[in-house]
């Protein structure tokens, strides 16, 4: 390795070394502060551990390392070194180029500093793209070291290698190896960006403004709210696993009195229980898993209640304990022993992994734990959301797109009676109602007219599969476990062509988004995110079935998360000028911060503005972000003068 690399322990030698660059690379080194010397990955945790070195490259092959707080060696002036890092982070005419930038978005936040645009994270543009002819690298092939390896022909030495088991401050910060380390992570990182840009200016240039205006930038986000964490209340959630505790095992003893000594596990799903339910009980097998065995699961509950109901009533409470004794389950290992598992000593705080890239319509999603699927407060007995507990005097604010996947839709399909209802800020649901039903839109808003509710509840229900393709059963079943309403499968076929009826421009839409698939075996949004679907060619009905439906959702859930995006860019661009402002979650639709409560009026008109603002110059139909504040997750309500 002839590479050129250097120790600097200057700013003006820095400065030298940069000169007139307009792409940069960097990288943080960083090791755990002494009272976390002994944590494992405390190393990783920007509440826990302190910047010991920073590299940069600007030319291929060379790079330099300047020590900041290395215990042996010489280090560099400290002020001197995080002022002229502010400047670099937040200047708009240089391109700061990171692998994993979330990370350094962290750290750098840590220091009261937001990286502001112009930035690009190589491992962003390693998922975008493709390792072979439709398959696009995972994060698992896109680490640093990986692909120096693959794409560079350069095998990196690993951490441990060079540490031999020590942290990375108690490294001479002069030392050959130290240095060759440090700055080789900035050198790789520039060669990938050339590497990754030149490739996607050539195969996909879409993919190559959407990771340098939308995913690199969003990165930078991600790394803002994974530092911020989500404030819980302990003492609450250490009073509701007592709760959840006493509440299984009182619905344990109850089955247990039904069913003798069958033991039923944590989830009533053992071998031994369902042998007891369809060999001892002789219960009718109502439902089986894909390996054609007994299945078990909660709609197979319902199912068997309903039958118990008329056949064997006396078995019908066992059911009904079942899948109380589930919720529980679920609320307690999910929700307060998988939150409690991940509360970080330091702050007190959760501090999720998110990631905007690992689903394949480019919506994002989280874990460890995953705080996205929170249970309604119409299916939460034990209040999970109001776990989620501003700090005092602050607040939960939340911001969320109001339908913006139907918006999408009728944007899309250009139908006319759709797009009509939203741009005059109507009721989609009402106008679904009018069209399916063959009320007048007056009738189908009148609360007071006959078979509102439930007619309303199906009209919802057929909204969010609109564009996806509905089918008969499908929505027969969608209404009857999700919505509690029973139609016949013949009335549910009506309902569908009442729907294709009334909106005349959804059928062509959808058609045509699917032969447009099949001929170029991918679907996309409307800024070109791309998802290959080699399986919308296949003679197997289901595999082409599944892949015509991932045809017509990728453009509209795609489009939809792209627009979350680029809002989110935005709010991001203004955090430097609202340091109050704290981005916490982002679930699907919506994102919430924790803000001061004399900041409500600034903070709901500055992130509604973002939201709202036209995503790009062909949406023509107006979003709507709608607000929601309260001291805990739980408690929050619509603000309604905004």
């Amino acid at each position: 390795m002839n590479d050129k690399y250097k120790c600097i322990t200057t700013v003006d030698e820095i400065r030298a070394y940069i000169g007139n660059a307009k792409v940069v690379a960097f990288d943080y080194e960083t090791a755990p502060d002494e009272v976390y010397r002994q944590e494992e990955k405390a190393a990783l945790d920007a509440h826990k551990s302190h910047i010991v070195g920073c590299s940069f490259s600007v030319e291929e092959h060379t790079g330099i390392y300047v020590p900041v707080s290395h215990k042996e060696g010489v280090n560099i002036e400290y002020t001197a070194f995080f002022t002229f890092l502010r400047d670099f982070l937040m200047n708009p005419n240089i391109v700061k180029v990171a692998h994993n930038i979330a990370f350094e978005s962290q750290v750098s936040y840590a220091l009261g500093i937001v990286i502001l645009p112009p930035v690009y994270d190589t491992i962003v543009a390693a998922q975008m793209t493709l390792k072979s002819n439709f398959e696009f690298r995972g994060l698992h092939d896109s680490g640093l070291k990986k692909l120096a390896a693959e794409l560079c022909g350069e095998p990196l030495p690993s951490f441990t290698d060079v540490t031999d088991g020590r942290h990375f401050d108690e490294l001479n910060a002069q030392d050959f190896e130290t240095v060759r380390y440090g700055a080789a992570d900035s050198d790789f990182s520039l060669r990938l960006y050339f590497l990754f840009n030149n490739w996607l200016e050539k195969y996909l240039p879409k993919h190559k403004n959407i990771v340098e205006s939308i995913e690199s930038p969003t990165a930078v986000y991600l790394g803002i709210m994974k530092y911020n964490g989500v404030p819980i209340d302990y003492p609450l959630m250490l009073s509701r696993k007592e709760e959840a505790e006493t509440a299984m095992q009182r619905i344990k003893d109850e089955i247990g009195f039904i069913v003798g000594d069958v033991p039923i596990g944590a989830n009533c799903s053992t071998k031994a229980f369902k042998d007891y339910l369809f060999k001892t009980l002789g219960l009718p097998i109502l439902k089986t898993t894909e390996s054609n065995k007994e299945a078990a699961d909660d709609m197979t509950m319902v199912l068997l209640k309903e039958w118990c109901d008329t056949n064997r009533p006396e078995l019908s409470k066992l059911f009904t304990l079942v899948q109380e004794y589930r919720k529980w389950g679920k609320i307690k290992s999910t929700y307060i022993d998988g939150y409690l598992k991940h509360r970080n000593s330091e702050t007190g705080n959760i501090h999720p992994d998110l990631f905007a890239l690992s689903t394949d319509t480019g919506r994002m999603n989280c874990r460890n734990p995953n705080a996205q699927n929170m249970p309604r407060k119409t299916n939460d007995p034990i209040g999970v959301r109001s776990f989620i507990k501003a700090p005092d005097d602050c607040l939960i604010l939340s911001l969320d797109f109001s339908q913006i996947e139907l918006r999408v839709g009728a944007f899309y399909c250009r139908d006319e009676v759709m797009m009509d209802t939203y741009r005059k800020g109507g009721d989609i649901h009402a106008a679904t109602t009018s069209v399916i039903f063959g009320v007048s839109y007056e009738q189908a808003q009148d609360k007071h007219s006959e078979n509102y509710k439930e007619n309303r509840t199906i009209a919802k229900n057929v909204n969010f599969g609109t564009f996806y393709g509905l089918f008969p059963r499908g929505l027969q079943k969608t209404l009857k476990f999700k919505a509690g309403v029973e139609k016949t499968e013949n009335e549910c076929e009506e309902i569908i062509e009442n729907l294709k009826a009334g909106y005349k421009g959804l059928t062509s839409w959808q058609e045509e988004t699917k032969a447009i698939a099949s001929k170029r075996v991918y679907s996309e949004t409307w800024l070109g995110r791309r998802r290959y679907l080699p399986n919308i060619k296949s003679d197997n009905w289901g595999q082409r079935s599944f892949a015509e439906r991932c045809a017509l959702n990728t453009p509209i859930q795609g489009t939809a998360a792209d627009i979350l995006k680029i809002a989110i860019v935005r709010i991001m661009c203004g955090l430097p000028d609202r340091p109050w402002l704290k981005p916490i979650l982002q679930i699907h639709d919506e994102l919430t911060f924790v803000i001061p409560k004399d900041k409500l009026t600034e903070a709901v008109l500055f992130i509604k503005a973002c939201m709202e603002e036209q995503p790009f110059p062909e949406f023509d139909l107006p979003l709507v972000a709608e607000a929601s504040a309260g001291e805990t997750f739980g408690s929050m309500e619509e603000l309604e003068d905004f």
